[in-house]
Formats: structure tokens, sequence, C-alpha cells
């Protein structure tokens, strides 16, 4: 599989987890120390993964309520053979977001290191 479709393999299953809320599946996804941010809130808000598990477990799903799938990968760039950033859109509930991921390749596995989102309105 080439790096660009095992990037791509993630970040479906990224969509999934929060489709799903899924934790197994997001625990799969991002790398126990990675960090998940935004500056839609003051203070700018940071979470660790043991905290954004818990908030995707408390969640009642999109899938739960049958609504809609609206992911999409906008772009996926590569730094080298083991850093990549991609450029995802993703909606819950009434809020759309566009989140920048950023992916290092540890032991021939992708797992997002960072999340930092934006909510559209």
């Amino acid at each position: 599989m080439s790096p660009f479709e095992a990037v791509s393999q993630v970040l479906t299953m990224y969509f999934d987890a929060l489709y799903e809320c899924d934790v197994d599946k997001i625990k799969v996804v991002f790398h126990p120390q990675a960090i998940y941010a935004t500056a839609d809130e003051n203070p700018p808000l940071y979470r660790d993964m043991d905290t954004y598990f818990k908030v995707i477990a408390q969640r009642k799903s999109p899938a739960s309520r049958k609504e809609p799938r609206r992911d999409f990968i906008d772009a996926i760039e590569f730094a080298g053979d083991n850093t990549a950033r991609a450029r995802v859109r993703c909606s819950i509930g009434q809020r759309d977001f566009v989140d920048f991921l950023t992916l290092i390749k540890e032991a021939d596995q992708w797992r997002i290191i960072a999340k930092v989102f934006q909510i559209i309105e």
C-alpha cells in the first residue's frame, strides 16, 4: 500500500470513529500522546487523549441519529517518509468542522499526533 493510501485509510477510520462515536477506533487512529486543540474557545481549548476519549464516549453518535455523512479529505501532504498533514472536513450535528491533522508513521503505522480544528459557522 502506498503512503497516500495508508494515510487515507487512517482518515477513513477517523471519520468512521467520529460518526459512530467509537472510542476503540479513535484509539487506533490517534497516537496516545496526541494533542487536540482549537482556538474557537477563549481561552483556546487543549485536550489530551484521555480527556478526548471520554468526550467521544459520552457523545450521542451521528450514526444513532441517522445523520447523513458529510466528511471529506481535502488534501494530504507529505513532508517525508514518516510525516504527513491532512486537511479534512466533517460535520457533527449542525456543526461543520475543518480539521488540520498531523500524522506520523511509527513502527509502520500512521497515526494522528495533532488535531487542530475550526468550527465553520
